[in-house]
């Protein structure tokens, strides 16, 4: 086999003269009559080959057998290409091989699609050839920055001390919200592992261990329905710390993303990032990942409109409900029944009952407001509800009477929508902040209890540890998320390290000691001898690599992924496994039969 000396992204004309051997898969074929080209690509670029009848005859006739798509090695000689010949879009562009000789190395089926041309091939022929399609330059620069970012985080960490260790694959099942994948033991008959949906306690009894600093790139599970943004099997990049404080975390985290959108992106992220309360981000947006790339706050008018005469505002808020809205730069644009049908159908999605509006318009030195229900407001509230949104001539104001949390619910991904639309920032801007200070608890209406608004082992801040006998649903917990751009990349927390602390949570969140034993006996003994202060953070790298790379589509970061139904479409995963592997793990499997209603 000829011996490959470089690769088809490596020359340049400082090359020419240079005798070298290429290897790759021919991109494309064409063949002039008298002169053969071919473009050989390999994961590193693509290079022009040339066949010359007349130097090298038998060469000729063999490169005129190729297809699109086999294998070759070529050895021959660098030269400039012909005069207006160079192809400024390729690196290697001022140049081409002049072959000396051809192997073929392996021949191949002509592919279901084309490889750098995928724009009318559905994703699910892509997945099925997922081999295929991991060969398009798109995909393998992709997989290239996954490869770095992994590469400089190991880098950054290890630098700082931090020891990548692994935790278990099967572990004990504790289910931390989303269903586990269980793994049955062969071993121990009616027994199950759990495939981890985090390394969370394993990294927790590390720090107890004195390990003092952690850190994983590590596999995780979550037996849920996968979307655009994620999968059941993702990747994270954990991260625990002792002896540590909020702003100790933050700080070293911070400046790890930050050089990671320089590495990337050559993009300059100042720190320390923004820092903002939950308060403030669910009263200002609406959501705890508010993207900051745009202005366009909420207010709450509800003072205002209780003044009103509209029953619909009125009668929302003396029932403890609120009104709140958003002005829109420019909205006016949209015609009514954009709003009425087209918007007010979109917030009903997210349980809005309905959308209020005023358009604006600068008349006389002031701006004024047109709606159906302005008649119901007095001049003097429309001017005190300009003034709160500081409306401009032709903007939008759109509005939402319910509950708090569905007004929220509503609004946030409305304000998202129309950023996008009114064009009201630059795609390529990046905004960090750090979300903090979140409730400890979230009460569960529905099963009038307590539920952990991020994951039970959070702690309380300090002053509030004395709440969890008397005031539970006014503490304040010592967890941060690190958003950007309405994304939530990163979310940790302080640890609870004191015992009796965690049996109080435990007991709030209707975990009976007997259950907690069950689920976390392990655990809560290893914080009997000696937790340290502890705490840590994970981000998910399959989101990271999406924003890096620009894509929308989590399938798109991921060399072999699964469907929204959890398949994999080329391996044809999962699969039924024969009588034998399932007698060996004692198990029986049930089989509904469903009648198929035959045509008529």
């Amino acid at each position: 086999m000829l011996k490959r000396t470089h690769t088809c992204g490596q020359l340049r004309i400082e090359d020419a003269g240079r005798r070298i051997t290429l290897s790759g898969w021919v991109q494309s074929y064409r063949d002039h009559g008298n002169l053969v080209f071919i473009d050989l690509r390999d994961r590193e670029g693509l290079t022009q080959l040339v066949f010359n009848p007349e130097a090298q005859p038998d060469i000729h006739a063999l490169a005129r057998s190729i297809r699109c798509e086999w294998v070759i090695a070529a050895r021959g000689r660098v030269q400039p290409r012909g005069e207006g010949m160079d192809n400024p879009k390729l690196p290697t562009g001022q140049i081409e091989l002049a072959v000396e000789e051809l192997e073929i190395l392996n021949e191949a089926k002509t592919p279901p699609f084309e490889i750098e041309n995928t724009s009318k091939t559905g994703e699910e022929l892509r997945l099925t050839y997922r081999y295929l399609d991991l060969r398009r330059t798109k995909m393998q620069r992709i997989l290239e920055t996954r490869h770095k970012v992994s590469k400089f985080v190991r880098d950054y960490l290890d630098h700082r001390n931090f020891w990548e260790i692994e935790t278990p694959m099967l572990a004990k099942s504790t289910p931390e919200g989303a269903r586990d994948f269980l793994v049955p033991s062969r071993l121990v008959p009616s027994s199950f592992y759990a495939l981890p949906q985090s390394p969370q306690l394993f990294k927790q009894i590390l720090m107890v261990a004195g390990i003092d600093k952690y850190f994983q790139i590590v596999r995780c599970f979550r037996d849920e329905d996968p979307r655009a943004d994620r999968q059941a099997e993702f990747t994270q990049i954990d991260v625990e710390m002792s002896f540590v404080e909020t702003n100790d975390v933050m700080a070293v985290l911070e400046t790890m993303i930050a050089k990671l959108w320089k590495l990337i992106l050559n993009v300059d992220v100042p720190v320390p990032m923004k820092r903002m309360t939950y308060k403030d981000a669910m009263a200002d947006y609406g959501i705890d990942r508010p993207d900051l790339r745009f202005d366009m706050k909420l207010k709450d008018i509800s003072d205002i409109a209780k003044e009103c005469t509209f029953k619909v505002f009125t009668s929302t808020v003396e029932n403890g409900g609120i009104v709140k809205g958003l002005c829109a730069p420019g909205g006016a644009k949209y015609s009514r029944s954009d709003i009425e049908k087209t918007f007010t159908d979109f917030v009903a999605d997210f349980g809005a009952k309905g959308l209020a509006w005023f358009k604006t318009k600068q008349e006389n030195g002031k701006v004024t407001l047109s709606s159906s229900i302005a008649k119901f407001f007095t001049e003097a509230q429309l001017e005190r509800i300009a003034a709160r949104f500081d409306a401009k001539d032709g903007d939008l104001l759109l509005f939402v009477a319910d509950k708090e949390n569905i007004a929220n619910k509503a609004l946030a991904p409305l304000r998202s929508r129309l950023g996008r639309e009114l064009k009201l920032y630059d795609e390529n801007a990046f905004e960090f902040v750090w979300v903090i200070d979140f409730p400890l608890f979230d009460w569960n209406e529905d099963e009038k209890r307590y539920d952990s608004l991020h994951h039970p082992f959070t702690a309380p801040i300090t002053e509030h540890l004395d709440r969890l006998d008397t005031d539970p649903a006014n503490i304040i917990s010592q967890a941060y998320d690190l958003v950007v751009n309405g994304s939530e990349i990163g979310g940790g927390s302080i640890r609870i390290h004191n015992p009796r602390t965690q049996e109080k949570v435990f007991k709030l969140l209707n975990i009976t000691q007997e259950q907690a034993n069950i689920q976390f006996g392990f655990f809560l003994k290893a914080l009997e001898y000696g937790a340290p202060p502890h705490g840590g953070i994970a981000f998910g790298l399959d989101r990271l690599v999406m924003l890096l790379t620009g894509t929308e589509n989590i399938r798109d970061v991921i060399a072999f992924p699964k469907t929204q139904k959890g398949q994999c479409l080329m391996s044809n995963a999962p699969s039924e496994v024969d009588q034998k592997q399932l007698d060996e793990l004692n198990l029986r499997t049930q089989k509904h039969l469903h009648a198929i209603e035959k045509p008529k």
